[in-house]
This record gives structure tokens, sequence and C-alpha cells, in this order.
């Protein structure tokens, strides 16, 4: 149940970011809810590999190079969805920082 709340709320709040970002691009709620979706397999499964991968550059920007990571995510699927887009990269890093940040504040730091 909880992992449903998650994501009708990442839903929620990349849909209202892409209406205050004027480079992020979304259709319809279904899209977002889509892009929520589509956003937690990467972020389970590609990204691990990807933060493995590239420890060494991690290591060495002390972490900032995992913003790279997550706005690389963000375009991989602006690729993969049709009904979202992302006009470049600056917009993909900045959106995945605002769905984060704000996505956080909203759950509130639920535990179970």
């Amino acid at each position: 149940m909880n992992l449903i709340v998650q994501l009708i709320i990442s839903a929620a709040v990349a849909f209202g970011l892409s209406y205050i970002l004027p480079g992020v691009h979304i259709d319809s709620f279904g899209t977002a809810i889509l892009l929520a979706l589509v956003l937690g397999i990467l972020n389970a499964i590609v990204k691990p590999i990807l933060v493995f991968l590239t420890f060494p550059i991690t290591i060495l920007t002390l972490g900032l190079f995992l913003f790279v990571i997550n706005a690389l995510i963000i375009i991989w699927v602006d690729k993969l969805i049709e009904g979202f887009t992302v006009d470049g990269f600056w917009w993909a890093l900045l959106f995945s920082l605002l769905l984060s940040f704000v996505t956080s504040v909203f759950s509130g730091g639920e535990k179970e």
C-alpha cells in the first residue's frame, strides 16, 4: 500500500513540476504515473549499477556526480516515455533535484 501512495505522490509532484518548470513537459496525469513507475524501476535497478561503475568519479567530486547520474536517468526516461519531454540536461538536473526534494517533503519521512 505504501508503494502505491509513494507512486501517486511522485506522480503528482512530477505533474506539478511540469507546470512550474518551462523545460519539463508532461501530457497527462496518466503519463505522470507511468513516469513515476519507470523512474522508480530505473532508480532501483540501473542507478546502483551506475553508482558502482562511477564510484571513483563520485569520490573525486565529493558526491556531486550523483546529481549527474540522476539527470541522466531523467533523460533516459524522456526517451522511453511518450508524453514526457525534458528540454535538456540542465532541466533534467533541476527536475530531478526538485522532484527528490518535494517528494521527500510530502512523504514526511514515513516509517513502517
